[in-house]
């Protein structure tokens, strides 16, 4: 059950920060697609990473389940993305920049969760 918690949790993630990333590249480029909204949805999309990688660390600590160290590395990888876009966010010199620096940090949150769930299949 948690493995499927686990798989489910990976697609939120991919696509809601897919969808994010998309949305806030567009909107450096074009101010008309910025809502206030936009900002609200960075809340669950990055929320997700950290119940994915509480899933993941619940899944792991079962007898019989076997870690991989680079699974472990992009996990984490992803949480400290959160952690570094949220640390820039009102950063003077990012200022006009700002919507750039989310859809990319969410575009690159997007491609770990992607490369993690293929990790081992392929």
């Amino acid at each position: 059950m948690l493995r499927d918690i686990h798989q489910t949790c990976a697609w939120v993630v991919i696509i809601s920060n897919g969808l994010l990333g998309l949305w806030f590249v567009a909107s450096q480029r074009r101010p008309s697609v910025r809502t206030t909204w936009m900002w609200w949805s960075v809340i669950p999309a990055q929320l997700a990473v950290f119940v994915q990688a509480i899933v993941g660390a619940s899944l792991a600590s079962q007898p019989g389940i076997v870690l991989d160290d680079m699974h472990a590395l992009y996990g984490f990888s992803a949480i400290v993305a959160v952690g570094i876009l949220y640390s820039y966010r009102s950063s003077p010199f990012i200022r006009d920049r700002q919507y750039m620096l989310y859809g990319l940090g969410s575009l690159f949150i997007m491609g770990l969760g992607i490369r993690n769930l293929y990790l081992g299949h392929g």
